[in-house]
């Protein structure tokens, strides 16, 4: 750990900062508090936890390990196909046997839109090519990571996340009604 201290333009607001070697990823992770050894006020990157109630906890295991993940792109990458298929399954296409099925099956019922659809086949595409380690295409990049987490990530807050929103705030609105 590496730190050192900082203030603002004006000299004020003293802020302590300490640098920590992340064992997972390798990275740096910058923490500062207001006070010595005071408790963690600001870190970045953030570590921010994908972890949503609404999300079905296999679906979110794996976009969790994906989004954690991004170091090792071709790791991430099938992770991030993992979190699709376990996202579909949870919406109850469970009947056929490949991912390629499911999602064709969800765009069919209009759970997924057309282009939704062909971004997952990209991304089912893309982490086959990993699995079965096909040496015509290239490896991952961090990139390539990046890109097929977020995807996950959003069709996450696409299938669960938003629904759950609305519905609550549906019904607080009926309760705000109600008292008015």
């Amino acid at each position: 750990m590496t730190g050192c201290q900082s203030t603002d333009y004006g000299g004020g607001t003293l802020r302590f900062w300490g640098v920590y070697a992340c064992k997972r990823c390798g990275g740096c992770i910058l923490c500062g508090t207001y006070q010595p050894d005071g408790e963690i006020e600001h870190q970045y990157p953030s570590g921010e936890s994908l972890y949503d109630e609404n999300i079905p906890s296999r679906a979110c295991s794996y976009l969790e390990q994906a989004a954690g993940s991004l170091h090792v792109p071709a790791g991430a990458l099938m992770l991030a196909a993992s979190a699709v298929d376990a996202m579909l399954k949870a919406k109850g296409y469970t009947k056929d046997e490949s991912l390629y099925a499911r999602i064709n099956q969800a765009v069919n019922d209009h759970l997924i839109t057309e282009d939704m659809g062909k971004w997952a086949h990209e991304v089912r595409l893309e982490a086959n090519d990993q699995r079965h380690v096909d040496e015509k295409s290239a490896l991952p990049t961090g990139d390539d990571a990046k890109r097929v987490v977020e995807f996950a990530k959003s069709l996450a807050l696409f299938l669960f996340v938003l629904p759950a929103r609305v519905t609550r705030a549906i019904k607080d609105a009926k309760g705000a009604t109600k008292k008015a």
